[in-house]
């Protein structure tokens, strides 16, 4: 979280730090409380993908950040935000399915169907546990929540079943990244605002401003890898598939630059603030490294 904040850190960045650090803490007990569950598998695998995404916090501190343009105390900021992640955390859970799915066609496992099925009322669970939470913060919340997670569910069918014939892969690949994840950087912003009391210009600046973040994270993730600790580093090795020799790759870099810098673009409907400076730096941090 710092690489968040300046060097030499005004007034103002001491207390945005201060107010995050105890926003996470506050958001880390809620998930805690909401993945339990008196079916031993439930919240065994709940714990287990709290476990593994607690580094790549990115949709909580995102709704936290857009807290900051309204009351970051409101009661139901810290709420808004553990319901983004456990939406989150379902779909991780149903993507392991596909997972589990793929694998078995390698290697059979007698095993591997329970596993799968655990996994896939899992995310159910969650999901339901993520609707309870926002159904508190009134309709427009569990609206808003709802249509990012049928924009999530039709990407991961758009990944499925791959580009259609004639459609131009780059550009299919884009449409799934924004599907995927940037649905749900953009409803980050939108609830944070929502919960905090922002008015409606903030809300739709915020929205605008993480789903074309999450959509340059994604893309450049797909192609670099997974940043080293979570987006904050902007300086994370080179992943898997490299973008030399071969013109796709670069193609999604180019688009995930350009996410960036829209993304960088649409603060300037925000006003100065540290919690503007903060979400500019993860702009830049996004842009640094699609543009390597």
């Amino acid at each position: 979280m710092t690489d968040l904040f300046r060097p030499n850190p005004r007034e103002r960045d001491r207390a945005l730090r201060a107010g995050l650090l105890a926003g996470s803490a506050a958001v880390e007990e809620c998930l805690l409380a909401a993945v339990k569950s008196d079916a031993p598998f439930i919240a065994d695998s709940g714990l287990g993908l709290l476990g593994t995404a607690q580094a790549w916090r990115l949709r909580p501190l995102l709704v936290l950040l857009a807290a900051r343009f309204g009351d970051p105390h409101a009661p139901g900021v810290v709420p808004a935000a553990a319901a983004v992640e456990l939406t989150h955390l379902a779909t991780l859970s149903h993507d392991s399915v596909r997972d589990a799915e793929a694998a078995r066609l390698t290697r059979p496992d007698p095993g591997a169907l329970t596993d799968a099925s655990v996994a896939l009322l899992t995310g159910d669970f969650l999901f339901a546990r993520a609707s309870q939470i926002l159904a508190d913060l009134g309709p427009h919340a569990v609206r808003v929540q709802t249509a990012a997670y049928e924009r999530v569910v039709t990407g991961q069918i758009l990944s499925r079943t791959g580009p259609a014939e004639g459609c131009d892969p780059v550009a299919h690949h884009r449409e799934v990244a924004a599907a995927q994840t940037g649905s749900l950087t953009g409803v980050s912003g939108r609830l944070g605002a929502l919960a905090a009391g922002a008015d409606d210009r903030a809300g739709e600046a915020l929205a605008r401003y993480g789903e074309r973040l999450g959509t340059a994270l994604r893309l450049t993730h797909d192609v670099l890898g997974p940043v080293a600790e979570g987006p904050l580093q902007a300086e994370a090795p080179g992943g898997p598939c490299h973008p030399q020799g071969h013109p796709a790759p670069r193609r999604a870099l180019r688009d995930a630059l350009r996410r960036a810098r829209q993304a960088r673009a649409a603060l300037e409907d925000l006003p100065d603030c540290a919690a503007r400076d903060a979400l500019a730096g993860l702009c830049d941090a996004a842009a640094t490294r699609a543009g390597r």
